[in-house]
């Protein structure tokens, strides 16, 4: 069984449209679990129309998807960011995957919506950089078995880079499988705020990060930077 979490914010613009989307691996068995931070907007109402389960959690991706993956009941855990479209038959594609490559977590390649030509260059360099580093972003639907999860502690609870944190844990026990299905990933935080600039601040975040910067430092700067509606 796959568990879908998603951890979200005051995202009831969209958040009905995203688990929309997921009635189709509903259907076929996958259980949808949504965690929300403490929305003020009415994103939790809305998320109950279409969710298996709702609850509510310490704002804080880390600590959201990780109180999701405790009461998820899947043996495969994908984590979504709700403005996220995973491909079609996404779950038969994940465990086929899994199963050839005999490995126990992965990740897929995206596709940035938006209309700036830049866009698919980031992309681009996303999965690559992936690929080479076998670091995922938790916008390429990081999925793993449930037992490997457990062994790794599950996410780091720290303010940013959760994602990079997780994988470097994963990576200790497997190699992740790249997918090259491709999910559609938002690429709002780009168009707003600037393609150029954001792709500058997330290396600068990054570069930080490998450096041994305070994670909850560096998500005071990424906050400055993001759209403030959004989780």
């Amino acid at each position: 069984m796959l568990s879908v979490i998603i951890p979200c914010l005051n995202e009831a613009e969209g958040i009905a449209d995203t688990l929309r989307s997921l009635a189709p691996l509903g259907k076929r068995g996958a259980e949808i679990v949504v965690v929300d931070g403490g929305s003020s907007d009415h994103t939790f109402e809305i998320a109950r129309v279409h969710a298996d389960q709702v609850i509510s959690a310490p704002r804080g991706r880390a600590k959201q998807m990780n109180a999701g993956a405790r009461r998820a009941r899947g043996e495969i855990l994908l984590f979504l960011h709700a403005d996220c479209r995973l491909p079609a038959a996404a779950d038969a594609i994940i465990t086929d995957g899994l199963n050839r490559a005999r490995t126990t977590w992965g990740r897929f390649d995206v596709t940035l919506s938006g209309t700036h030509p830049l866009l698919r260059v980031v992309g681009a360099m996303m999965n690559l950089r992936s690929r080479f580093t076998g670091v995922a972003t938790g916008d390429q639907g990081i999925f793993v078995t449930r037992s490997l999860f457990e062994a790794a502690g599950g996410f780091p609870e720290i303010a940013l880079m959760e994602d990079v944190a997780l994988s470097k844990r994963l990576k200790r026990y497997a190699k992740p499988l790249c997918l090259r299905h491709r999910m559609v990933v938002s690429g709002r935080r780009w168009e707003e705020h600037g393609v150029l600039r954001t792709i500058a601040l997330m290396w600068r975040l990054r570069l930080a990060y490998w450096m041994g910067a305070d994670p909850d430092k560096l998500a005071l700067r990424y906050a400055i930077h993001k759209p403030a509606h959004k989780h």
